[in-house]
């Protein structure tokens, strides 16, 4: 699935995981970025880019005016404006395994559309 993983350091310290080519159909080029605390909070955003778009989504787990310390931004637009309570389990590994079915779960639902 990954073509490549790197420690991005400029702004906040994020790991970026950029999907393998053949993973995803078509012209559809996409990536993953983990953010994750030493108090549990998170944010993880799964963004897809075609030449003509842009389709996102953000699970996230942090303080903030517009939600629930935990709140997922739903795609296709990942706008803070759209946030919503959580839909995955407390604990890390759970999440993570929450986050990796949704993104294997639209890699599906893209190959089934093409």
């Amino acid at each position: 699935m990954a073509k490549s993983a790197a420690i991005v350091t400029e702004r906040n310290v994020h790991l970026r995981m950029e999907v393998a080519e053949d993973y995803c159909p078509g012209t559809v080029s996409a990536r993953l970025e983990i953010r994750w605390y030493r108090n549990d909070d998170f944010s993880i955003h799964y963004q897809e880019t075609r030449q003509e778009s842009t389709w996102q989504c953000r699970w996230d787990r942090h303080p903030d005016a517009h939600n629930t310390r935990g709140h997922f931004h739903p795609p296709p637009a990942a706008s803070r404006t759209d946030a919503e309570a959580p839909q995955w389990p407390a604990d890390h590994r759970d999440v993570c395994q929450h986050v990796l079915d949704a993104i294997e779960d639209r890699i599906d639902t893209l190959w089934a559309q093409r």
